[in-house]
């Protein structure tokens, strides 16, 4: 349990750690709209239900739903994007400035803003409509408006954050939002931002980036290794798919790939579904239903029985995967590939209700998982996905770290139907730890203080420093550590050990063992965080802590308290603060002592019947 704890404090710490980071957000904004409707009764002209529409909700979709959850995550976020001059733009705009993102978007006249419309009864999405055509492409003045606002914000985010640099997150979705110029423009800018995430349905478009980090989905990995083998293998069987594309489902299909009559990809005629070579084998496995959204003109990715097919613009790749592997297996031994193909320091293959696969450049896998839910509930999971990771990222968090506080993000937004966005708030209670405090009220061990007190600093927090036996907590401790509060924002105590009290006050002390004394001392509201320490003297926690504040109780003046010399070598000041009149712990322990000595001097006697033991009438 010690241990859970102490990884929710550290956990909590990074979530504190990334509040006002500046993040730029770019890509395809969109509108996602729900109908929620009620089956009345089957219609006459068809067989289907007539629905009474019951309310209806908006909310941010795409590159907008991830600039919304780093605003709700506590970043400060900034979306540059272009949206149509229509009505379903004015709501988009609404929706960013209800949710803090200051909203950069360019209006593109004659463009349409996309949205995504999906029908619902009893929470089961019926049907979904999509507007917003990926083949309108920007005009040239939109392009140049674009670049232009991009310059802009980058440059008001760099301001507004005191001059730090600012993070960058792409989402291309492939609905026309990053032409050419714009990626060029990023990809000639890459210096001017520390932490660069890319969410892209055609990675391919983006190597010269050299982002930090990659969030594919399983199919989009695929297409990119099924590109790359392509290109570097000459036996590869090239074909084009025998329909046209524009026919095949959208999302990920079970069963035989089209123009792929031998799931084996054993046929040695040379014709559709040709089996690969040894060298250009692809094994990625088999998943067990819907996983994503091809990118247009590449929609037909299929799963065989022993393998998987891509089957796309004029590339089918037939491989064989091996009875029993599974997706996070097969995508865990491909993701050096997927570093070496992105330029990526870091991917994160997304496994939608399997979790996901992260890899970073020491090679060690990491699997993260998450609890199957009904597809309405996912929406918008893996914008929460790339904003935690994002922001963990670029707080220099480890990337175990980061993938963690990711994967609980999007899986604490998936209860209800609707577009997911993961609240600060909502990330901090999942952790077991209250708003806006990383780790109160609890105890802290004394190698964890150089990282908890760096990440209150950076947040900009001053901290106040003191440190006792606290062994009988009464009103004037009480007292003293408000006051000692009162002196900055964060108040750390440090709490003599039994033996360091023994040393110190003589062998019949404590009366409270060490782990009864923080208790009770973490359980004052005043309080944020108590640690333990052996030696006799503070002196190495006050090096470690360095604090701004520096507080002893008594009436002497600060000059007089041993520490005074190294706080103020350590930049900081010393504080006396006076205790309450006759509340001490020596005093209450006298009076307990005394009591007990009458006590024993008359109430162990027993005179005769009808006596107690403290010689009263019974």
């Amino acid at each position: 349990m010690a241990g859970a704890a102490a990884e929710e404090r550290r956990l909590a710490t990074v979530v504190e750690s990334w509040l006002g980071r500046p993040v730029l957000v770019i890509g395809d904004a969109m509108l996602d709209e729900w109908r929620f409707a009620e089956p009345d009764r089957l219609c006459r002209e068809a067989p289907a239900p007539v629905l009474s529409l019951r309310r209806r909700i908006s909310a941010a979709g795409g590159a907008a739903n991830t600039a919304v959850n780093v605003a709700a995550l506590g970043g400060r976020a900034v979306l540059v994007a272009p949206v149509g001059a229509d009505a379903a733009g004015d709501e988009l705009h609404d929706c960013l400035d209800r949710a803090g993102v200051w909203d950069r978007t360019v209006n593109q006249p004659g463009r349409p803003t996309p949205v995504k419309r999906r029908m619902l009864a009893g929470n089961q999405i019926l049907l979904r409509e999509d507007s917003g055509d990926p083949d309108d492409a920007l005009e040239q003045d939109g392009v140049v408006r674009l670049l232009t606002a991009l310059e802009c914000a980058t440059e008001e985010l760099r301001a507004a954050a005191g001059g730090e640099v600012p993070t960058l997150v792409v989402c291309d979705y492939g609905l026309g939002s990053l032409p050419a110029p714009v990626r060029a423009w990023l990809v000639a800018a890459r210096d001017r931002y520390a932490t660069v995430a890319l969410d892209a349905h055609d990675l391919a478009d983006w190597r010269g980036l050299a982002p930090t980090v990659v969030t594919p989905s399983f199919a989009e990995a695929t297409r990119l290794l099924a590109r790359a083998a392509a290109r570097s293998d000459s036996h590869l069987h090239l074909d084009h798919p025998g329909a046209d594309p524009a026919d095949g489902p959208s999302e990920l299909s079970v069963g035989s790939a089209p123009g792929c009559p031998d799931p084996a990809g054993s046929s040695t005629d040379g014709g559709p579904g040709g089996g690969a070579t040894a060298a250009s084998r692809l094994p990625l496995g088999r998943p067990t239903g819907p996983t994503g959204e091809p990118t247009p003109g590449e929609d037909r990715v299929a799963m065989t029985g022993d393998g998987l097919s891509v089957t796309g613009t004029g590339v089918t790749v037939n491989a064989e995967a091996g009875d029993g592997v599974d997706r996070a297996v097969l995508a865990e031994s491909r993701l050096a590939e997927l570093r070496a193909h992105t330029g990526a320091d870091v991917v994160a293959v997304t496994l939608d209700t399997e979790g996901a696969v992260v890899g970073g450049a020491d090679g060690a896998p990491r699997r993260s998982h998450s609890t199957p839910v009904p597809a309405s509930h996912a929406v918008g999971a893996g914008d929460a996905y790339l904003a935690a990771m994002t922001l963990a990222l670029a707080a220099d968090a480890p990337l175990p770290t980061a993938a963690q506080l990711a994967q609980l993000a999007a899986t604490i937004t998936v209860s209800d139907t609707g577009t997911c966005v993961c609240r600060h708030e909502d990330l901090l209670d999942a952790l077991g730890v209250p708003a806006g405090d990383p780790g109160h009220p609890v105890l802290v061990a004394p190698d964890e203080l150089a990282e908890i007190v760096a990440a209150h600093r950076d947040a900009g927090r001053s901290v106040v420093f003191t440190n006792g036996c606290f062994d009988v907590l009464h009103p004037g401790h009480v007292r003293y550590l408000e006051q000692a509060r009162a002196l900055g924002d964060l108040l750390l105590v440090a709490v003599n050990s039994d033996d360091s009290v023994r040393r110190l006050k003589g062998p019949d002390r404590p009366v409270n063992p060490v782990e009864d004394r923080v208790t009770l001392l973490a359980a004052l509201s005043c309080v944020d965080h108590v640690v333990i320490f052996e030696e006799d003297s503070p002196a190495a926690l006050i090096e470690t802590v360095r604090p701004d504040v520096y507080v002893k109780g008594g009436d002497y003046p600060p000059e007089m308290v041993p520490e005074a010399p190294l706080v103020r070598r350590l930049g900081g000041q010393v504080r006396t603060l006076g205790y309450v009149p006759d509340r001490s712990t020596s005093a209450i322990i006298e009076r307990i002592r005394a009591q007990a000595t009458g006590a024993s001097d008359t109430g162990h006697r027993s005179d005769g019947p009808g006596q107690t033991l403290t010689g009263r009438p019974a």
